[in-house]
């Protein structure tokens, strides 16, 4: 099914677009912010083929990694490869790819997708025959190809090969009136999770999140939401939210700010609950709070909490 969580103007082009295409085979381009939600509607489009889906971030791994990645290798193309490997393309075939973040490519690797999607075919790493492979290919990207096209960094004759049905995704700021329906989604679902009953829902909360520029878009919203619920013991409001949230409402009605001092207990009995619900991970702690695992450890020293 396609997403159906939101129903507002903004975002219900691009699911009714992604309707049309999913009883295709088209390769489709997804647009939009990071955060926006480009990987659930590759899903929802896909599971409408009820085959194989496999995804990878073009972000995430070197030049050489991605091509072993994607295309697979014979045994000794390179130091390590010890026997021949399979790669996502094979393993999607007669299923969908999902390429995302396909902005990042190199150069010479874009080559090799635009042979995949005008020869159904490539060559593993350290092989000298081509692999045959039918596969539909739906790419995501936050960055403005048409722009990366201009500098050099990224082919024209691709772009035009992966945007034959492209969608953009508006980002979450534009898409106020879907705020409360994803949160209550959200809730449900860690809800679910945590096995923690919200008894109920204060409407300070909603409108504090309406008020917050979203620059994560969804992803952030969904963290947001998980960490009220870790923090939440029956009534959710306002304060479970990040206290760089809720700053701006407690000017507006009252005009006075929080103290340093109240700024620093309520951060630091936030810290200490998400440090309590991953039962002390604090890589997995840092994610929830959105800050780099060296500040969690510097807060941890600041509020000794490490004792």
């Amino acid at each position: 099914m396609i997403p159906s969580l939101v129903s507002q103007k903004a975002i219900q082009k691009a699911i009714d677009l992604a309707k049309k295409v999913a009883i295709t085979d088209t390769t489709v381009l997804l647009t939009g912010e990071t955060g926006t939600g480009k990987e659930v509607f590759a899903h929802a489009i896909h599971q409408e083929r009820q085959k194989s889906f496999v995804a990878i971030n073009c972000s995430a791994f070197s030049k050489d990694l991605l091509e072993s990645e994607m295309f697979g290798h014979k045994a000794g193309a390179f130091t390590g490869a010890t026997k021949d490997q399979k790669g996502l393309f094979e393993e999607a075939n007669h299923g969908t790819i999902f390429l995302d973040e396909i902005g990042e490519m190199a150069l010479d690797l874009q080559a090799k997708l635009l042979r995949v999607l005008e020869a159904g075919e490539f060559i593993r790493v350290g092989d000298s025959k081509p692999t045959k492979v039918d596969v539909r290919i739906i790419a995501a990207t936050n960055r403005d190809l048409q722009l990366e096209i201009e500098k050099g960094s990224f082919r024209s004759d691709l772009f035009y090969r992966i945007s034959v049905f492209q969608i953009h995704l508006p980002p979450l700021r534009e898409r106020l009136n879907d705020i409360e329906q994803l949160a209550k989604h959200f809730l449900l679902s860690f809800s679910l999770k945590t096995n923690k009953q919200v008894a109920s829902i204060n409407s300070d909360y909603f409108e504090t999140l309406k008020q917050h520029t979203w620059k994560g878009n969804i992803r952030e919203l969904k963290n947001v939401i998980e960490r009220s619920v870790i923090l939440c013991d029956n009534v959710l409001n306002a304060s479970y939210l990040p206290v760089e949230m809720q700053l701006p409402v407690k000017e507006t009605k009252t005009g006075k700010t929080l103290s340093a001092f109240d700024l620093a207990s309520a951060e630091k009995l936030h810290i200490q609950k998400v440090l309590n619900y991953t039962g002390g991970n604090k890589t997995r702690a840092a994610e929830l709070l959105n800050i780099a695992l060296t500040t969690l450890y510097r807060k941890i020293s600041e509020y000794g909490l490490d004792s």
